[in-house]
């Protein structure tokens, strides 16, 4: 059996930050609060007067995974997208991106799981590669939550934001890469996050931000609680599918949704907050992009060597939640 290798990260974010002390003068709230809630400390923001649409930030995102793998656009048979905010309704982002890279040898789609999108995507191509179906996929995860903010919400205006990380993953013959991929759901939780119809007021200093015609409604406090038993949950099930412990994980790369879920999660891991890689405080909730993203800087700051034992978890709207362990071998 083949296995699916990542030998390229990528990750981009829109020029505008905006910070704490900012969104100060839109809702009340504090940089105080949301720091000690969250952890974050500042975000990107789209607008729609730069080239930052979800297309743009995907591109961007991926021509840097596939300089990394020194790979070109022709090479690419597959783009698996996770994203819950296309340009537009259909065409998919994936078909979108394909035609930015100009990769007109790949299948291209989007599948939406929430947060956990980036993983969903990274488990297709994964399975693609193992049954011969696909030889080199390009994985992709970008968001433009600001499109989806109600701006009024305190509970979610100050978390969410806007990114997109890929990863080029390919076929080898050797072992390592990905060692497995987990994926759960249940729907019966979908009120805790959803969508529903309407625009909220956008603040003035944010008239540049393209906003849908729908908005993000999230029940914190349940949510929370969820979030940290199904993330410990699945990330056990990948260590003991692979026979591995705490000990042997390298490096823990989380969704970046709140700092309290990832220390509740290392915590009951027993992992050390120092072996889990955090950019929450600079970037934000972005959603299915937020763990290619860490993936991407954990990469290029040379957090990871060739064997570690890498694993990423995710918790998102469906409910959804998921894991990958990897031996990284790059």
């Amino acid at each position: 059996m083949f296995q699916a290798h990542i030998i390229g990260t990528g990750s981009s974010a829109p020029k505008r930050i905006l910070s704490n002390i900012e969104l100060e003068a839109i809702v009340d709230t504090s940089d105080d609060w949301i720091t000690r809630r969250s952890g974050i400390k500042t975000r990107h923001i789209a607008s729609k007067n730069e080239k930052e649409s979800t297309t743009d930030l995907a591109a961007q995102a991926s021509l840097k995974a596939m300089e990394m793998a020194g790979i070109q656009s022709e090479a690419l048979d597959m783009i698996v997208t996770g994203t819950v905010t296309p340009d537009r309704q259909f065409p998919s982002a994936g078909c979108m991106i394909q035609e930015a890279l100009k990769a007109n040898n790949a299948a291209a789609f989007d599948l939406s799981a929430g947060c956990s999108g980036f993983l969903y995507a990274l488990s297709i191509a994964n399975h693609a590669i193992q049954i011969g179906s696909c030889k080199t996929a390009l994985v992709v995860g970008v968001e433009r939550l600001s499109s989806i903010v109600n701006w009024e919400d305190r509970s979610t205006c100050v978390l969410m934001a806007d990114g997109a990380g890929a990863v080029v993953v390919t076929s080898k013959s050797e072992s390592g890469g990905i060692l497995s991929s987990h994926m759960k759901s249940d729907g019966s939780y979908w009120d805790l996050l959803y969508s529903s119809y309407g625009n909220s007021r956008t603040p003035e200093i944010l008239q540049d931000v393209d906003i849908k015609p729908f908005f993000m409604s999230m029940e914190g406090n349940r949510l929370f609680k969820k979030a940290i038993r199904c993330l410990s949950s699945i990330a056990i099930e990948a260590m003991e599918k692979n026979n591995l412990t705490s000990q042997d994980i390298r490096l823990v790369v989380p969704h970046q949704a709140n700092i309290r879920i990832i220390e509740g999660l290392a915590s009951s891991l027993d992992i050390p907050m120092e072996k889990v890689y955090t950019n929450i405080h600079k970037y934000g909730n972005t959603s299915s992009a937020s763990i290619p993203i860490a993936l991407d800087e954990a990469n290029r700051e040379g957090l990871l060597k060739m064997g570690d034992n890498v694993l990423l978890v995710s918790f998102g709207a469906g409910l959804t939640w998921a894991s990958t362990l990897i031996r990284w071998s790059i």
